[in-house]
């Protein structure tokens, strides 16, 4: 089959138009192709630091409470928890800590039943002698960075402990975090995520994956180079003077906990990563629940690049490597983009390709993306390894996860680009909750839940077109020439997967 008349061969050579056209494409896909390793080749240091990681720091005896604990409060920011609130205040209000130096502010902005519920439960345990306090707005400005702010003025504790309502710490959390204050420089200590549910389901076994490679990889890195790193919203304990000296939490991007960090670490405060603690949190389950999270932290991120970089970039107090670093991580979010630009041109470049044998170094650079894949492989083997073990049977298991989490990136590379793309251009949107469900490793199916949204996504129909595009992609290859060209297969079969799970996820409402 000829397939000639796509790109006009007669006419390229000799149209300005068609030629410019083919070069934009081609520059745009190799300066995304060159974004891409450069991300990968930071994964590669941090992996550096990571391996380097020996020392840990010495967590306290907690058998027996010490004299001199200071006072403690703990916020847990809520919007229509229903499901999740009872199991929440359980666990908070089962912390080993001395009820006299502890506050447990319960901020509810719901606006649903759920408040009524929270109040009822507040009430029980204010009659136990708990120390806990229900503090509810009508009006959400700021969303969670403003409840934050307002609890903050009636806060009692030297320092901040938060929790979302999805996060169960262990009882003695606070004995395990507080002492690593003594440092009087320290402004906040985040703990390491765990996951009631990795096991739910193949969607939640992913998102862990990533979410250690986060954790164990990037955050110890980073936190080992003394480069920026960020408070990731919850499971973290603030000194509340570093909150009030950096600025108080602001309700202008989607990710206010990474904008007070930078804006801490810019007034010198020093963070500390407990990787050994790890406090267990529920997955999002649904894809609805996916892309609301992942909307928000990926916006959220391209919204702090815009506020932060100019500040970071002029501060006289960092070292250009550390600048250098904080504008690869600000710009984390922007890889989405890069992935969904590499992916929409390479149909048209496998086109390019058979008609100009010239431009043959462009097309080399097509092994740019093998080359940044085989640097993550490597890079999240090891961080697998901390948590599985290693051994053959770890590494199948391993290699099938990475794939998985492959296609998962890729397949949301159109919804996150989009958020990115808004964060950048400075469109403003709400702050949307990521909705809990309250279910364990269990295969159950969701009980009916009010919270589910049961309509289709516009994102999942243009996730089957792109699918369908890149079916295209795969059958122009057998097509191009006599023997065919099939130096984009694999990457095309890739992308066929990855958009094609998010569509047939995104049909059934599977969880």
């Amino acid at each position: 089959m000829d397939w000639s008349f796509l790109f006009f061969r007669m006419e390229i050579t000799t149209s300005p138009i068609l030629t410019f056209l083919v070069y934009l494409v081609l520059g745009l896909y190799t300066l995304s192709l060159l974004l891409i390793l450069i991300y990968s080749l930071t994964q590669l240091n941090m992996l550096r630091y990571f391996l380097k990681y020996q020392k840990r720091i010495d967590l306290p005896d907690t058998t027996e409470p010490l004299d001199g604990w200071p006072k403690v409060t703990i916020q847990l920011p809520l919007f229509n928890e229903l499901y999740v609130v009872e199991r929440l205040l359980k666990c908070i209000t089962s912390l080993d800590y001395p009820h006299e130096k502890l506050q447990i502010q319960v901020l509810d902005d719901s606006t649903d039943e759920s408040l009524v519920l929270t109040k009822k439960l507040v009430a029980a345990y204010q009659a136990k002698g708990i120390p806990i306090e229900l503090h509810h707005r009508t009006n959400r400005a700021g969303f969670k960075a403003g409840a934050l702010k307002k609890g903050l003025k009636t806060a009692t504790g030297a320092f901040i402990a938060i929790f979302d309502s999805d996060f169960l710490p262990d009882s003695d959390w606070l004995y395990k975090t507080v002492p690593q204050f003594q440092n009087p420089k320290v402004g906040v200590v985040q703990t390491r995520w765990g996951h009631l549910n990795r096991n739910y389901s193949v969607w939640t076994s992913v998102q862990a994956f990533a979410l250690d490679a986060h954790f164990l990889l990037e955050q110890i890195g980073r936190n080992q180079q003394q480069h920026f790193i960020n408070f990731n919203g919850t499971a973290g304990i603030w000194r509340k003077s570093c909150i009030l000296d950096a600025g108080n939490w602001e309700g202008d991007t989607l990710t206010e906990d990474l904008d007070l960090s930078y804006r801490a670490q810019l007034k010198q405060w020093k963070f500390v990563y407990l990787d050994q603690v790890v406090t267990p949190a529920e997955l999002p389950i649904t894809l609805d629940a996916i892309r609301s999270q992942q909307f928000r932290w990926n916006k959220g991120g391209a919204e702090n690049f815009q506020k932060m970089i100019g500040k970071v970039l002029h501060t006289k107090k960092h070292s250009l490597s550390v600048k250098l670093n904080a504008m690869v991580h600000l710009l984390n979010s922007s890889m989405f983009l890069n992935v969904l630009i590499v992916s929409v041109l390479s149909v048209p470049v496998l086109f390019i390709k058979a008609e100009f044998e010239e431009l043959s170094v462009y097309f080399n650079l097509g092994s740019l993306f093998v080359l940044s894949t085989l640097i993550l492989f490597c890079c999240y083997w090891f961080v697998h390894r901390t948590v599985f073990g290693s051994g053959l049977a770890s590494f199948f298991f391993y290699t099938q996860r990475f794939i998985l989490f492959y296609c998962l990136i890729i397949g949301f590379s159109l919804h996150n680009s989009v958020a990115v793309l808004e964060g950048h251009l400075g469109k403003k949107s709400p702050f949307i909750r990521t909705p809990k469900f309250n279910v364990s490793e269990s295969q159950e199916s969701v009980k009916p839940n009010k919270y589910k949204n049961q309509r289709t996504s516009i994102y999942t129909y243009i996730e089957l077109s792109l699918a369908l595009y890149f079916l295209f992609g795969l059958y122009s290859a057998f097509e191009l020439s006599s023997s065919g060209d099939f130096w984009l297969f694999p990457f095309h079969l890739l992308l066929f997967f990855g958009f094609s799970s998010i569509y047939i996820f995104g049909i059934r409402k599977s969880q």
